[in-house]
C-alpha cells in the first residue's frame, strides 16, 4: 500500500458504475483489508486472506495490511492446536519441517484427562484425534456399552491411546510432510509461532506490516470504519477491518460496543496461572498429547515442547485463592525446575453477540474466549480466517449478506463448543465445591441437557447434530461420555445390529493395528530430533 495525500496509508475504494434499467448504481469494491493486531490470530488471518485473494484475483489482488502496536505484548499461551492446522499451514505454503524447527513444535495426538472423574491415580481417559474403528458405519460404542469388558472405551476402539501412553510419534521420518500414520495436530511455542508467521506473511505472501499504535477510529458518514488514526503512521484506510486486538477488542468492543455474552454461569473458570518448566534431562520423553489433570478448583494443562513444557492452572477464583492455586500448581510440577515465574491471566468466559458488524469482523480473543480445554481458541481463528477469506464479498453492497452468514455460523459454533466443554465437567464425581457447582443442573445449557437425555438411550451419532458447521464430531462426544462413565439406561438402550462376531473382528483389527504401529513408529523425541537434523520428505 502506498502513502496517499495527508500521510495516510491505504487504497482509495475502487468504484465501478453498473447500469440498470432504472439508472446507474455505484458499486464500491473491496480492495483493501486492514487487520488490526498481530499474534497468532492476526497473522494467521492476514496470511489466509493474502493467499486466497492472490489465487482468486491474480491480476488485481486485494491489499492486506496488518497494523500492530509495538507496545502491546501478545498473550502467548495458546500452545495446542487441532489437526486442521496442518491444512492451514499447507495453504499458507509453509514447510512443515521449517515450521517445526522455527516454532519448537511437537506432535499432538489427543488429550489425556486425569483425575476428572474420581480424583484417583488410575482415573484417566483419552480423547484421541482418531475416530473409533469403523466409525460411523460400524457402531462399536453400543456394543462396548452393552457387552463391556475391562478395557477403556478409547483403548478398545482406537489405537491412538496406546501410542500416547508409550510416547510414540504419529509418523516416521520418511512419512511425507503433512501426511500421517496416526492423525495429529501440534503443540507449539505461541510467541515463536507469531514471529514466524509475521516473517512468512511479509516476506512471502505480500502482507504489509505497520508497527503503529491506534489512537482513534474514524467513521464514514454511513457508520462504516473509514480509517484508523495511528500515532506513528498517520491514517490507515481500508474497506474491511479485522479486529485481532485481543481482550481489548479495540474495534468490535470499544468502538462499536457490540455486546458481550457472558458464559461464566456455565463455565466458571475465570483465572489462569501459566509457567514454563524444564525437562530433567535433554533426552527426557516428550508427551505426544496434552495432559489435563483435575485439581481442587479447576485443572492443570501440561504441554510438551522440544526443550520445555508449558504448564498452567486454570481455576475458579470463587473457589480458591490465587496463593492456593499457585501452591497447587507448584505441587503438580514437583521437583522440576520452573523456568519462568507463574503469570496470572484473567479469563472472562463468553463471546460477542455477533462478530461481524458493518465492515468490521472480530477474530480471536476480541471475538471471545473460553478456558483452553480442548484447544478451541486457535481452531476458531482458523475457521474464522477461512470463512472470511473464502467468502470475502467483492463489494460493500454484499458484505452484510456475508456478515449475516458469518454471525449465524459462529454463534452456532461457539454454543456447540460451550456445550462440549461443559460435558467434561458435569459427569464428574469429585466432591470439592468447584466440581459440585459445575455439575449443578441449573448450569447446564438446555441444548446439552436435551442431548444427554437422548444419549441415555442411544449413542451419539452424526444425526444428533443438524448443522454442517459442527466443530466436534459425534465420536468426540462418545470419547468424553464413556471416558467419564456416563450412565445409560441399559434396559431401554437402543441395541446395536452388530453381531458379537463382527464386533470381535473390529476389536481384533484395532489390536493388530496397535501392535503394528508400536513396532514401527519411533519415539516422539526421536522423531522431533530427526526432523531438526534431517527434515521430512516433501510430497
Amino acid at each position: 500500500m502506498k502513502p496517499i495525500k495527508g500521510g495516510a496509508f491505504g487504497c482509495r475504494p475502487f468504484v465501478r458504475c453498473i447500469t440498470f434499467n432504472s439508472g446507474v448504481r455505484i458499486v464500491n469494491t473491496i480492495d483493501s483489508i486492514v487487520v488490526v493486531g498481530g499474534g497468532t490470530a492476526g497473522w494467521l488471518t492476514a496470511g489466509r486472506l493474502a493467499v486466497e485473494q492472490r489465487s482468486r484475483h491474480p491480476g488485481r489482488p486485494v491489499d492486506v495490511t496488518l497494523v500492530e502496536s509495538p507496545n502491546v505484548p501478545i498473550v502467548g499461551v495458546g500452545e495446542g492446536t487441532w489437526p486442521t492446522m496442518r491444512a492451514t499451514l499447507k495453504r499458507l505454503e509453509i514447510s512443515e519441517t521449517e515450521f517445526i524447527r522455527e516454532c519448537d513444535a511437537t506432535f499432538k495426538q489427543g488429550a489425556k484427562f486425569a483425575k476428572w472423574s474420581k480424583n484417583c491415580d488410575d482415573d484417566f481417559y483419552y480423547h484421541p484425534l482418531m475416530i473409533p474403528q469403523g466409525f460411523p458405519n460400524t457402531d462399536l460404542a453400543t456394543h462396548w456399552l452393552t457387552n463391556g469388558g475391562d478395557d477403556s472405551f478409547s483403548n478398545a476402539v482406537c489405537f491412538q491411546e496406546q501410542l500416547c501412553e508409550n510416547g510414540v510419534a504419529p509418523k516416521t521420518i520418511s512419512t511425507p510432510e503433512y501426511t500421517s500414520v496416526a492423525n495429529y495436530a501440534y503443540h507449539l511455542d505461541a510467541g515463536k509461532f507469531a514471529q514466524y508467521l509475521q516473517k512468512h506473511c511479509t516476506e512471502s505472501l505480500g502482507v504489509t506490516h505497520l508497527l503503529a499504535d491506534v489512537a482513534a477510529v474514524k467513521n464514514s458518514d454511513d457508520g462504516d470504519i473509514h480509517a484508523l488514526v495511528t500515532a506513528q503512521a498517520g491514517e490507515v484506510m481500508g474497506d474491511l477491518f479485522v479486529d485481532c486486538t485481543g481482550f481489548s477488542a479495540l474495534l468490535i468492543g470499544q468502538h462499536y460496543a457490540v455486546p458481550f455474552r457472558d458464559c461464566s454461569s456455565v463455565l466458571q473458570i475465570d483465572r489462569a496461572l501459566a509457567t514454563h518448566v524444564a525437562y530433567p534431562a535433554d533426552d527426557s520423553p516428550i508427551a505426544c498429547h496434552t495432559i489435563s489433570t483435575g485439581q481442587s478448583a479447576g485443572w492443570v494443562w501440561d504441554i510438551g515442547l522440544r526443550h520445555r513444557r508449558g504448564v498452567g492452572y486454570v481455576y475458579s477464583s470463587e473457589h480458591i485463592s490465587d496463593d492456593q492455586a499457585e501452591h497447587e500448581l507448584r505441587a503438580y510440577i514437583g521437583g522440576d525446575k520452573i523456568i519462568s515465574e507463574p503469570r496470572r491471566i484473567d479469563i472472562k468466559s463468553g463471546h460477542r453477540e455477533h462478530f461481524w458488524y458493518r465492515n468490521c469482523v472480530a477474530v480471536g480473543l476480541s471475538a471471545g474466549f473460553l478456558e483452553p480445554l480442548e484447544a478451541s481458541a486457535i481452531v476458531l481463528v482458523e475457521l474464522s480466517a477461512n470463512m472470511i477469506a473464502e467468502q470475502l464479498p467483492t463489494t460493500r453492497s454484499t458484505m452484510d449478506i456475508v456478515a449475516k452468514r458469518f454471525n449465524s455460523t459462529f454463534l452456532y459454533r461457539w454454543q456447540r463448543i460451550i456445550d462440549f466443554l461443559k460435558l467434561h465437567y458435569l459427569l464428574s464425581k469429585r466432591d470439592e465445591p468447584f466440581w459440585r457447582s459445575m455439575t449443578d443442573c441449573n448450569s447446564i445449557p438446555e441444548s446439552l441437557a436435551e442431548q444427554l437425555e437422548l444419549w441415555r438411550y442411544q449413542v451419539p451419532c452424526d444425526h444428533d447434530f443438524d448443522s454442517n458447521n459442527e466443530v466436534f464430531p459425534a465420536a468426540s462426544y462418545q470419547y468424553v461420555l464413556y471416558g467419564m462413565g456416563f450412565n445409560i439406561d441399559a434396559q431401554n438402550h437402543r441395541r446395536s445390529p452388530m453381531t458379537a462376531s463382527h464386533a470381535a473382528q473390529e476389536y481384533l483389527r484395532n489390536a493388530q493395528i496397535t501392535q503394528q504401529a508400536l513396532s514401527k513408529l519411533p519415539s516422539h523425541r526421536e522423531l522431533i530430533n530427526k526432523i531438526h537434523d534431517y527434515g521430512m520428505q516433501t510430497i
